[in-house]
């Protein structure tokens, strides 16, 4: 009589123990592939190994499409816009010449970034912003060759620039509208995209156009790895293939007055910016560094450039600090070709014919030199030609 309540009590621990193994056995997929995604976001910005990623592929390939699908993902949509300054993001394309392209982040703060796309053609600048729901984009203008913070500028009410790249809730099913009468919407989540830095789970955006379709992914921690647009016309793919910790290197082209007070030499500088740099101290700091002897010196030693910036009706506006005068020590005619090499490079630098040349906001008024309220110095490179080294 005492054996059978103690078999029954080991066929029910058996049973308990087989459903621990059974529950176990369901919840490993996701929890190594939880594992894997952490990994190789990890590995991603420090070179991932080939074990991890080999062990990443076979668990994403366990997971049906449809679980894909319907698997609701713990990322946070802060956590497709990470920090990015002084990094440089290589994208590798097919489909046309504009395919391939760098992104590098001009300016950066808490909840904005300003970023630099050049496609080899051409130059772009996006301000991005993380709101409470949706990642969007603020400004988008192409032709931007120069670096202007615009991240606190004021938009106009109806921004017609303004995109909302990703939406949350980020599940499958959420939708909203796009540029242009297009559609934007979440297709897809955790779907595993392999790039030449590595293996990473991502959210699928599908913007649905009339003639057309862009389907972009994005990883955490990382951002955009992948676009594919596709038409009747064309498919081009644009694929993550590196992340530089490399500054912007700009070309400027720097003028210095010559000894006979009449001509001027011309520098090209290559001239690096970090994220948040401020251009007028980068062209501030350029200029003092005298090439050669060849040349003489346009900033005096403690001359600063206390405001520089492209206004909107195309003109440059520089303000400097009062040792421009003050510590100039030259005649009318050298003073003449050291203020004509500053406003020549700031004007180069900006596109503009038109330098507002101030000094601690009051019009340059030195004895030699009397300039009105409201009048502008004008570029004019006659008479310059390359430095002879």
């Amino acid at each position: 009589m005492k054996k059978t309540p103690l078999l029954f009590s080991l066929f029910i621990l058996a049973l308990f123990l087989s459903s621990c193994r059974f529950f176990k056995s369901e919840d490993q997929p996701v929890n190594e592939s939880s594992m894997n995604q952490s990994q190789v976001t990890s590995n991603s910005k420090e070179s991932s190994s080939s074990t991890e990623m080999n062990s990443s592929s076979s668990v994403k390939s366990s997971l049906s499409s449809e679980a894909l699908d319907e698997t609701i993902t713990e990322n946070e949509l802060a956590d497709f816009f990470p920090e990015t300054a002084n990094k440089q993001y290589v994208y590798v394309g097919e489909g046309n010449e504009y395919a391939s392209y760098e992104v590098f982040t001009d300016y950066e703060s808490k909840n904005r970034k300003q970023t630099r796309t050049n496609n080899g053609g051409t130059e772009s600048v996006k301000v991005m912003a993380l709101e409470e729901n949706q990642l969007v984009v603020l400004i988008n203008r192409g032709e931007i060759y120069t670096r202007e913070n615009w991240l606190q500028q004021p938009l106009p009410e109806n921004n017609e620039e303004q995109e909302v790249l990703i939406k949350a809730p980020l599940k499958v099913g959420t939708s909203w509208n796009a540029i242009g009468d297009r559609k934007k919407s979440i297709t897809a989540i955790n779907v595993p995209i392999m790039t030449p830095v590595g293996m990473f789970e991502t959210i699928e955006i599908t913007t649905q156009g009339a003639d057309d379709k862009e389907v972009n992914y994005y990883a955490p921690d990382i951002g955009l790895i992948k676009s594919i647009f596709s038409s009747d016309v064309y498919n081009v793919t644009s694929t993550l293939s590196e992340i530089n910790e490399v500054p912007l290197i700009q070309t400027i082209r720097f003028y210095y007055p010559e000894s006979d007070g009449v001509t001027m030499s011309f520098v090209d500088k290559k001239v690096a910016f970090k994220t948040n740099d401020r251009t007028r101290k980068k062209i501030e700091e350029a200029f003092k560094e005298i090439p050669n002897d060849k040349v003489g010196e346009v900033l005096p030693k403690n001359t600063e450039i206390l405001s520089l910036y492209l206004n909107k009706d195309g003109n440059v506006y520089a303000d400097f600090s009062k040792e421009l005068i003050s510590e100039m020590n030259a005649g009318a005619a050298f003073e003449t070709v050291r203020i004509q090499s500053i406003v020549n490079t700031i004007g180069g630098y900006y596109y503009s014919n038109s330098v507002y040349l101030t000094v601690e906001g009051k019009p340059y008024s030195s004895g030699h030199i009397e300039m009105k309220k409201g009048e502008p110095f004008i570029v004019d490179t006659t008479n310059s030609h390359e430095l002879q080294k």
